[in-house]
């Protein structure tokens, strides 16, 4: 991890940001995609992030577990229905933060929920937020990501490297190393196999 690179030095090593395309179509496809790819967010100088190792996919009112599954557009729930390429970003139980990347055409419902990444960037600032030196807990699971990388419901109907929140482009994860199991801390639709995590890992939040 790096305790602190400068903004410049930080995009000059990343290469290509993502195209908002990447983001347009089935949650599930979009969700594979995003695996090892690299999520930056930025506060002038302080850049804080890293390689997604973990995501589940929500879908539309098909989909049990989904903000889109029994009362249509809400306050809460809007950016969920686009357009691609759209942060959705919504408290869980009135404490946690949860980020998601909008996929599907403008008005139709369908994210992915960026569960962990592998720290890379700013690793003194993510433990000052999180109280923890101890990188496997910096952003292992949604809640301790947003709290590491000062994600809020500011960031909510942003979109994707037009603010804070940058993704940028790596190889593709070879599917003989994703793992996939049913989604985690749901009352509904927990056991759909649409969460998918690079299996060797370490900072991944659960292994099944």
């Amino acid at each position: 991890m790096d305790s602190g690179r400068s903004s410049e030095r930080v995009t000059v090593g990343l290469g290509a940001q993502l195209s908002l395309d990447t983001f347009e179509g089935d949650p599930r496809v979009a969700a594979i995609e995003l695996l090892g790819k690299t999520l930056v967010v930025r506060d002038g100088e302080v850049v804080v992030g890293g390689r997604i190792v973990e995501v589940e996919a929500y879908l539309g009112a098909e989909d049990p577990g989904s903000h889109a599954a029994t009362k249509g557009i809400t306050s809460r729930n809007a950016t969920m229905y686009g357009p691609p390429g759209s942060v959705y970003v919504y408290l869980s139980y009135g404490i946690h933060h949860m980020l998601n990347v909008v996929c599907m055409p403008d008005g139709v419902a369908g994210a992915v929920l960026i569960r962990a990444i592998e720290p890379m960037f700013g690793a003194e600032v993510m433990a000052q937020r999180r109280g923890t030196v101890e990188p496997l807990l910096l952003a292992s699971g949604p809640g301790r990501l947003t709290s590491a990388l000062g994600i809020t419901m500011e960031d909510n109907a942003t979109f994707i490297n037009a603010g804070r929140l940058e993704l940028y482009d790596a190889p593709t994860v070879p599917t003989a190393e994703i793992a996939t199991s049913g989604r985690i801390g749901l009352s509904a639709g927990q056991n759909l196999p649409l969460r998918y995590y690079i299996a060797q890992s370490r900072y991944v939040s659960r292994r099944s």
